[in-house]
């Protein structure tokens, strides 16, 4: 990183054919390139500071090959087919400035938020590379589990916070960083900040907080650590020994990192959506960051999971009733529609009531009369024990389901899963 808020980078990915089919080409998400003048001009989007991108070289095993980048497609024409079983290496160099308000790959607040700034191979499904269209809301991408090297350079004066265990604790302008097993690879660098911390489990939980907000972020990391703590002995262990809470920017998950503030373009949330919304992102390390699945094909499996994981922690630490009725009457409300259909079968404006929402409710009932939450702990469990990085879907989960349960068929999927 420059003085100038510009961005040099080198990527090198190694690259192994796990598919039974001949590799004739490569296909990486490149989203820095959704952010540039001309492609958000393209899709009907506006920004006053967009993103700049330039690619200047890239190389198979030290060749120069060719390549095409559309929207947030790179696609590489390999000089050499790539056989099963084989592996090439991939080298990019590239720069790079942030866009202003780019959702999760963007600058806030004197703040760089470094998400998914590196070329990203895509999964290779069924005889063909598994990439899909951009969309500014949900997440588009899916990536495997992957071991990272990240070496870095920056101006002084700036804090480090990413997806790797071995965050520096002192501001260092060099240094190198590494995460294994991960599905991605999150960097913020910050300014001006106070920092919280608390060990729990053997895992260090720091939360940045900003402005004149120390007594509410005390009040997010005593409830992230108690939510940490729940979802550790319920679900499972958490795989790392530091856990990150950035309360700033867009609400989302990254390995190793929560970033909290606001959901969408909206002003900050209350302070108990605020709670609410960080549990809620905690889970996801463990229904996305251990348990993985398709975000574009299969949302409902991390989005549903960790607002149901949510629920379960906050009725755990209550007397309350799970208000069962409550979540049915949204779901009336609702077309009929399943909750694993892929993003673009959704209207935008309510894919989120199927996703998080009904998806979330038709777990519950599930449990309803199955043992209620003490049941459901014990489904997660022994979920987790089961799929711990590896990936599920829609009709995994449905088989693992009738088996745990001892089900005879699949009626009770027929209001909410698409089944084949």
């Amino acid at each position: 990183m420059s003085e100038k808020e510009e961005f040099e980078v080198k990527a090198k990915v190694n690259v192994q054919n796990k598919s039974e089919d001949i590799w004739n080409n490569l296909v990486f998400y490149f989203i820095p390139n959704i952010f540039t003048k001309q492609t958000l001009d393209s899709l009907g989007q506006s920004s006053a500071y967009p993103g700049i991108v330039k690619i200047h070289t890239v190389e198979t095993d030290g060749e120069t090959v060719d390549f095409s980048l559309e929207q947030d497609t790179l696609k590489i024409d390999l000089n050499n087919e790539l056989s099963p079983n084989s592996e090439v290496n991939v080298s990019f160099t590239y720069n790079l400035t942030l866009p202003d308000k780019g959702l999760r790959y963007t600058k806030n607040n004197g703040n760089y938020y470094l998400a998914q700034f590196y070329p990203m191979l895509a999964t290779y499904r069924n005889k063909a590379w598994n990439k899909e269209d951009y969309r500014f809301k949900g997440e588009t991408y899916h990536t495997n589990f992957s071991d990272f090297n990240v070496t870095y350079k920056l101006p002084i004066d700036y804090t480090l916070v990413s997806s790797s265990p071995n965050d520096p604790k002192e501001v260092k302008k060099v240094g190198t960083l590494q995460a294994n097993n991960v599905k991605d690879f999150f960097i913020a660098i910050l300014k001006e900040h106070f920092l919280i911390e608390k060990e729990v489990e053997n895992t260090d939980i720091r939360v940045f907080g900003y402005g004149d907000d120390k007594e509410l972020s005390q009040e997010i990391s005593d409830i992230a650590s108690d939510a940490f703590a729940y979802f550790g002995k319920t679900i499972g262990p958490y795989p790392h020994n530091q856990l990150d809470i950035v309360l700033d920017g867009k609400s989302m998950e990254y390995p190793g990192v929560v970033t909290a503030y606001t959901i969408g373009d909206f002003d900050k949330l209350s302070p108990t959506l605020l709670k609410s919304t960080v549990v809620h992102e905690i889970a996801h390390q463990w229904f996305y960051g251990v348990i993985s699945n398709d975000p574009y094909h299969e949302a409902w499996l991390d989005e549903g999971f960790a607002e149901f994981a949510t629920g379960l922690y906050f009725y755990s630490k209550s007397n309350e009733d799970v208000p069962y009725s409550d979540l049915y009457e949204m779901i009336k409300r609702l077309k009929p529609l399943p909750v694993n259909l892929s993003l673009e079968q959704y209207d935008q404006s309510n894919q989120s009531s199927y996703i998080y929402g009904k998806s979330n409710a038709m777990l519950w009932k599930l449990f309803e009369e199955r043992g209620g939450i003490k049941e459901a702990e014990k489904f997660l469990k022994t979920y987790y024990d089961n799929y711990k990085f590896k990936e599920i879907d829609s009709e995994e989960f449905i088989r693992f389901t009738k088996y745990y349960f001892k089900l005879e068929d699949n009626s009770v999927f027929k209001d909410w899963l698409e089944v084949n």
